[in-house]
């Protein structure tokens, strides 16, 4: 089973938070429609995608209408709330860390 977890980083690659839920790389996140789902779409289960504050905006947009299953619950508020580090802080980063 690939896991893809979750951290928040400074341009220096610092970690500064980091996730205790990961989401589970499955045929619904993998089919996402790219179109519906730009920032999702765009994950992958073996390689690192960064996100920058503008791409987190549309990220945190995105959620709320990913299909039932998708991801956990749990997982959906936290990563609303990383999401929100990354817009209240400066210079920050979402990484999505595939196995």
């Amino acid at each position: 089973m690939t896991m893809i977890n979750v951290q928040v980083r400074d341009e220096n690659g610092t970690i500064e938070v980091h996730s205790r839920h990961a989401v589970v790389w499955s045929g619904e996140l993998a089919g996402l429609d790219q179109s519906a789902f730009p920032m999702f779409g765009h994950l992958l289960p073996y390689a690192d995608t960064m996100f920058n504050h503008r791409q987190v905006v549309t990220l945190l947009d995105e959620l709320p209408r990913l299909p039932s299953g998708v991801v956990t619950d749990e997982f959906a508020r936290e990563l609303a709330e990383l999401g929100q580090v990354v817009l209240n802080g400066q210079a920050l980063y979402l990484w999505f860390l595939g196995d």
